[in-house]
C-alpha cells in the first residue's frame, strides 16, 4: 500500500499541493514578508501537508471504494485528501515550530548565519 501512495494520482496531488505553497512561501522569504524561522516552520507544513494530501488520497479512496464502489471512490479522495492535507499541516506546523524553537537549532542556525 504504501508503494501505492509513492505513484499516481495521489503523488501528483500532493507534489501540486505542496509545490505551490513553498512557492508563494520562498516568494514572501524574497520579498522580505517572512523571516527565516517563519519559513522554516512553512517549509516543514508544506512537506507533511504534501504527504498527508498522498495518504488521504489512497486511503479515502479504499474506503470510499470499499463503502460505495465508484462515486464512493471519489469522494473517498476527495474528503481524504482535505482531511490528509489538514492534519499534515497541523502535524508539520508543531513540529517546525518544536524544531525552530529548540535551543540546539537556534545555536546551530546562528553559528550557520555568522559562517554566511
Amino acid at each position: 500500500m504504501i508503494q501505492g501512495i509513492f505513484q499516481g494520482g495521489s503523488l501528483w496531488g500532493g507534489l501540486v499541493s505542496g509545490g505551490i505553497s513553498q512557492l508563494k512561501d520562498t516568494r514572501s522569504l524574497t520579498n522580505g514578508q517572512m523571516d527565516k524561522s517563519q519559513y522554516a516552520v512553512q517549509t516543514s507544513e508544506n512537506v507533511t501537508g504534501a504527504l498527508g494530501v498522498m495518504a488521504g488520497i489512497e486511503y479515502g479512496a479504499i474506503l470510499g471504494t470499499s463503502i460505495m464502489p465508484g462515486v464512493g471512490t471519489v469522494l473517498g479522495s476527495v474528503c481524504g485528501g482535505l482531511l490528509g492535507h489538514t492534519f499534515g499541516r497541523k502535524v508539520g506546523s508543531e513540529a517546525g515550530k518544536m524544531l525552530v524553537n529548540n535551543r540546539i537549532t537556534q545555536n546551530v542556525a546562528e553559528k550557520l548565519d555568522e559562517a554566511l
